[in-house]
């Protein structure tokens, strides 16, 4: 009877566990310097660092090519200009398929494709919004026409132009009028789909701010004061990269897609800044963020409101790069331009399910405390 209780808990303590978060790397081919990598040399690069997912928001097809014989899961983006063409003619979208997915898959291990980067974002100089979900759907249509079904389409936005606030998280909706227009029958589609959502998420810029949050509560240190307290759900938070993922599943929630998988596409902190007094934007605490947001990762709760609430995140990114302003001004990678790495973080996930490792410190404390048992009843008979 005992054992039987002893497997009938161990099995529904595994069923339960959640997987650790997948992180994986963003690679800007056509921001590198001049003259780019080679696309082998680029692919063996990241397989050296034991990276297994890669986002390319450029995917030239040659690069495409060069991940086929390694174990990498691919990321592609389109680019916001293509989403007028997509969006008109399903015929485009089977030609962006021909070119860069037919050759390659599926030795080239591509498991997902956004159609559009931050369509939502103010600064966008023209607006692609409405363009968003007929294109998405006919690249959808055309990978089912193809006989595809195992890619996952979607969109990435930007939290700032998406979700109202970050604190408390219980208080977060999508901004509107795109939440109604542009977020809700996307939700709608991801969820008949199978396929996750997907946003960058910057605690660096919401850092910047809000003055009000201390360095700490952004780059993952341990400190007396580096939590916060969400005064409806009473979760307390550590980090502000839990604090305003658990935004976004709150706002989510609030259209009622709750289960919807929530991927990560952009995150990093800068090592340089594009302004004088981003004195927050040096090395020390770029990889204090990169390696406190690993170890947050792997230790199994990604967010507190939801422990599989994020299934994915990709660092920004592989290398620095000269030129550029706003975001890609900066300097976000954890390669220097002559690719030479910045920091010691290690990114590889370990064992996908953490749940394995307490059920054995349980299953053996269990056998300590059932000896102790039988030599104490044994005791007890002798005497």
């Amino acid at each position: 009877m005992a054992s039987f209780l002893f497997l009938s808990v161990l099995f529904s303590f595994l069923h339960f566990t959640s997987s650790i978060p997948s992180i994986g790397i963003t690679y800007s081919s056509t921001v590198s310097p001049p003259p780019p990598p080679l696309p082998a040399k680029v692919s063996s690069l990241i397989s050296a660092l034991k990276i297994t997912s890669v986002r390319l928001p450029d995917p030239d097809p040659s690069l495409i090519k060069a991940f086929a014989p390694t174990n990498t899961s691919l990321f592609l983006s389109i680019s916001n200009s293509h989403l007028p063409a997509l969006a008109s003619n399903g015929s485009v979208a089977l030609s962006w398929l021909r070119r860069h997915v037919l050759p390659f898959y599926p030795r080239s291990k591509i498991s997902l494709i956004s159609v559009g980067n931050t369509v939502l974002d103010s600064t966008t100089i023209q607006d692609f919004s409405p363009f968003l979900l007929p294109a998405t759907r006919n690249l959808h249509h055309a990978l089912q026409e193809l006989g595809i079904n195992k890619i996952q389409i979607s969109a990435t936005f930007s939290f700032f132009s998406t979700i109202t606030t970050a604190f408390p998280p219980s208080s977060a909706v999508f901004q509107q009028p795109a939440g109604d227009l542009i977020i809700k029958p996307l939700l709608q589609f991801l969820e008949q789909t199978n396929s996750s959502f997907l946003i960058n998420i910057y605690p660096y810029n919401l850092f910047r701010l809000n003055s009000e949050i201390p360095i700490g509560f952004a780059l993952f240190q341990d400190n007396l004061f580096n939590f916060r307290d969400d005064p409806v759900t009473g979760i307390r938070y550590f980090n502000l990269f839990a604090m305003m993922a658990d935004a976004v599943l709150t706002a989510m929630a609030a259209m009622g897609y709750q289960n919807i998988p929530v991927v990560v596409a952009e995150t990093g902190w800068p090592s340089g800044g594009i302004q004088a007094e981003e004195v927050e934007a040096n090395g020390v605490y770029a990889e204090m963020y990169l390696k406190g947001l690993v170890r947050h990762l792997k230790s199994g709760a990604a967010t507190p409101l939801k422990k599989d609430g994020v299934a994915e995140v990709y660092v920004y990114e592989l290398m620095d790069h000269s030129g550029g302003d706003n975001e890609r001004g900066r300097k976000w990678g954890i390669l220097t331009e002559n690719m030479t790495m910045k920091y010691n973080v290690e990114f590889s996930s370990g064992a996908k399910n953490s749940g394995i490792c307490l059920v054995a410190i349980w299953f053996t404390n269990w056998l300590l405390i059932t000896s102790m048992n039988l030599i104490l009843g044994f005791i007890g008979i002798q005497g």
